[in-house]
Order: structure tokens, then sequence, then C-alpha cells
């Protein structure tokens, strides 16, 4: 996930990188997923840029391999860098939280390639929820998600900033840590607006860059392992429940990102077969650099040290090699990985609104493409994020900006809950078009699984954000009102 809460900044963050190319059978595909009212649902139909916008040489839909990276690169931000030290307090058995969030994010990941594998359309979250609750209950997955990608791509400039002073010094004066943030956010709007072939160029080159340094500690600090430094397996004075408890509310936002393929599954070629898989392989890499760096970092620096490091992987680095230029090179492993997840996140940020706009249940603007780019939302996107960050430096108090951020671990699991809850629908109810009867019991396993994995996300975020981040859908109600008049009066009109 993008989860800047660990890394050197002022304002800690949540948790947190269309054109189908339609199948020749799904006109006749039961499986796709479409209320009562599809024929004449334009939502439903292929995606209007499919076949005449936003089209050139500038727009390339992804390939398994991007696909795969812009899930990794936005399930991991700069949180990996600070994570070791934040559960360390909790001993070894923090790793067991570890293993019970990977098995709950690989449910929810199989959840999403199932959900695609029947709506291979752009918007993931929105799509199947609109396709099994109706309008509002899409719009709700849509307005979340969207509120989740500004305020959080906010907070992680301001993340990258901390890391960028170590290369750079510009936290010496607020208004040059500010502009920081803002051009550390204008370079991944700017390859947006190039294009989404330049944006897979810019996540792959990005994934690559940011998984050779944690790589090389995750696997290099293998042969410097020393058992004596893990510590003691259970540290706190919690009950072995409540410590597994207690550090996976610190790991469960680690892994927000997992629906980054089926939001984007209208820039995937061959979604149905590519979206599942690119959703799997991208979390079961991003598990595996979380578990293998976690763990060689226990065992390259002494516990005592570790509970108190504000530089886990420098310390693993200098311990493995000598010398102090750890820092530093994590400091740009970081603000790499992070301007990674920029990319990736701002091209989402657009993407679910684009769908909600091509229902009417978003303004008209953000439904046009350029160069494959909804470049409304982009813009959009980019603004808000903008006048929070500078918000941000301007109250000198990181108090609003972290209530914001904090409120986008609720909202973003808004859409995992709607989905999952759809999936349930759909196999529940006995809708033979949509259900694989052969795989039945399975499906319903994982979507139970996923459907509790989201629930335990809710709970992680507190109850202020839960609190809050109702809030900010009853305000989106209001939104959906509006729009939803609006929806209703244009076909009004059309009838005559």
């Amino acid at each position: 996930m993008h989860d800047t809460g660990t890394a050197p900044q002022p304002a800690p963050a949540s948790g947190h990188d269309r054109v189908p190319a339609q199948d020749p059978g799904s006109a006749q595909d039961p499986g796709l997923a479409q209320d009562p009212g599809s024929a004449q649902d334009p939502g439903l139909a292929q995606d209007p840029g499919s076949a005449q916008e936003g089209q050139g040489k500038h727009a390339r839909s992804f390939g398994l391999p991007i696909a795969t990276c812009l899930v990794m690169g936005n399930i991991i931000g700069g949180g990996i860098f600070l994570l070791p030290a934040s559960v360390a307090p909790f001993g070894t058995i923090s790793l067991v939280a570890f293993g019970v969030l990977t098995l709950g994010a690989i449910a929810l990941a199989l959840v999403f390639g199932r959900l695609a594998e029947r709506d291979p359309r752009t918007g993931g979250p929105y799509v199947y929820a609109r396709g099994a609750f109706g309008d509002f209950a899409g719009f709700l997955a849509a307005w979340s998600y969207w509120i989740t990608s500004w305020v959080s791509n906010a907070a992680l400039a301001v993340a990258a900033v901390g890391y960028l002073d170590v290369l750079v010094p510009v936290n010496e004066h607020k208004w040059t840590a500010c502009l920081a943030a803002l051009v550390l956010q204008l370079l991944p709007a700017l390859a947006n607006f190039a294009g989404t072939r330049y944006v897979g160029a810019v996540q792959l080159v990005a994934t690559v860059l940011k998984f050779l340094p944690l790589l090389l500690v995750a696997v290099g600090g293998l042969f410097f392992f020393d058992s004596a430094n893990l510590g003691p397996f259970h540290a706190s004075d919690d009950s072995p429940v409540g410590a597994v408890s207690a550090s996976a509310a610190i790991l469960l936002f680690s892994y927000l990102g997992v629906e980054s393929a089926a939001v984007s599954a209208g820039d995937v070629r061959d979604p149905r077969r590519n979206v599942g898989r690119a959703t799997i392989l991208g979390t079961l890499g991003a598990a595996l650099v979380y578990l293998l760096g976690t763990l060689a970092v226990f065992g390259t620096v002494a516990h005592d040290k570790l509970v108190g490091s504000t530089a886990p992987f420098s310390d693993a680095v200098n311990v493995m090699f000598g010398g102090s230029w750890g820092g530093t090179a994590v400091a740009l492993a970081a603000l790499v990985s992070i301007l990674g997840a920029l990319n990736g996140w701002t091209l989402l940020s657009a993407q679910t609104p684009y769908a909600a706009a091509q229902d009417g249940l978003f303004p008209s603007a953000f439904g046009r493409k350029k160069r494959g780019v909804p470049t409304v939302g982009v813009l959009v996107t980019v603004v808000l994020a903008s006048l929070l960050t500078v918000y941000n430096y301007a109250a000198g108090s990181g108090g609003v900006f972290e209530s914001l951020v904090l409120i986008t671990t609720f909202t973003a699991t808004v859409p995992y809950l709607l989905a999952t809850v759809a999936q349930i629908y759909f196999l529940v109810s006995g809708q033979r078009e949509r259900v694989h009867r052969g795989r039945l019991v399975r499906d319903a396993v994982l979507a139970g699984a996923a459907f509790g994995f989201s629930m335990w996300l809710v709970a992680g975020s507190g109850y202020a954000a839960v609190y809050q981040g109702v809030l900010f859908l009853f305000v989106g109600v209001l939104v959906y009102a509006v729009m939803a008049a609006r929806k209703q009066r244009t076909a009004t009109v059309a009838n005559g």
C-alpha cells in the first residue's frame, strides 16, 4: 500500500500502480455483471474510449508485467522502510500477524480476480458494487475510493519530502519543503498526462529500482542472519493473541492497493485473464518483500537497537557492509518507491471517477480520455492534493491533515467491503449466469475470508476514523442526489 505512516514526515498517512479489448464472446458472456436494464445501460457497453476516444501513439494498454508492477508499486510505498522497527516491540510474534494478513490479502486478491473475470471494465469495486446493488452502492464505492486517492497522494508527497531531505536539505524552511512536495506530486502527474504508455514505463522502472535495494536487504540479510538478534518471540505485556492483534493493527494497511489492476482493468490487455493474474502476482511479490525484508532486518539488527531505530533498513545495510552510507541509500530507495506509488495512484484516482462518469454518476468531464488517460480526473486529483499539501504546511500543524489522512484508512476499505459483498451476493443469490458452479465452494470460502479481512481493516482504522469517514460518505450522498437527479432529468428529456 502507499502507507506513509512510518515515514519521517510532518503528517502520518494511512495505508497507504480504458480501453478494454472486448472479448469476442462478451455479448453472450453470461458472467458479465449487469442489471436488468443492461441493454439500455451505457455503463455496461464497451468502454466508449475503446474505439475512438483517447487513443494514439501515447496510449498503450498494459500487459501482465506492467499490470503486476502497478499492483506491487501501489501496495508498497515508503512505509516499508520503517516497518520492522514499528513491529519490533511486539517481538517476532509480529511475523505471525504478517502471515495472517498475507492470507487475507491473497483471498481479497483472488476475489478481485474472479470479479474482473466476469466484468473486466475500468472501475474495479465501483463496477462490481453497481452490478450487484445498483447506482447508489456503485457511487459510494467510487466516491470513497476517490477521496482516498487524492488525500493519500498529498500524504505520500509530504512523506517523500522527509526522505528527500536526507539527500537535499529542503526541510530547513517550511515553504521550501512545501514546494518540494508539490513538485513531487507534479512529476507523476506529468507522466500520466503524457499517456498510459509513459505511466506504464515509469511504473516498471520505479518498481525495479525500488525492489533492487529491498531485495538486497531481504536476500543478502539472510547471509548475515544471527538468531541472537531476534530477541524474544513475545516481547510485549499483552497476551499472544493481543500481541498479534496489536501488531496487525500496524500492519493492516500494508496491503491496500491489491485492487489496482481491477480498477484499471480497461487498460489491461486481455483483462479477463490478466487482471486476476496481475493481482495475485503483485500481492505475492509484495508479501515476499515484506516478509523477507522484515525477517532479514530482525536477524541483522539487535532487537534492543531495532526497537528504537528510526532507519532499520539503513542499520541493516550498515551491519551487512559496514560504513554509514546506508541512510543515503535507503532514503534514495524510499524516494523512488514513493514516486512509483504516486505514479500509480494518480492514475487510479482518475479511473474510478471515469467509470462512474460513464454511467452519469460523476460529472461528465471525468469521463473523457486523452492518450488513454482520464486527464480531467488526474488534474482534479493533483489540484486537490496540492491544496491539501499547501494547507498542511500553512497551518503549521499536522493535526487536521493527520485526521483527514486517518479517515482514508476507513474510506479505502469501503470499496473492498462492497466488492466482497457483491461477490457473496452473486454466489448466494444463485444467479447461474454469474456463478461457476464447479467453483462455488471455493469462491464462497474466498469471499468470506476477503469479507473478514475487509472488516478487520475497518476495525483497525479506529473509532474516530470510522466516525469521521462516515461523515465524508454522507457528503457523497448529497453529491449522488444531485447527479442522480440530473441523470433522471436527462433521461426524461431524451424520452420526450
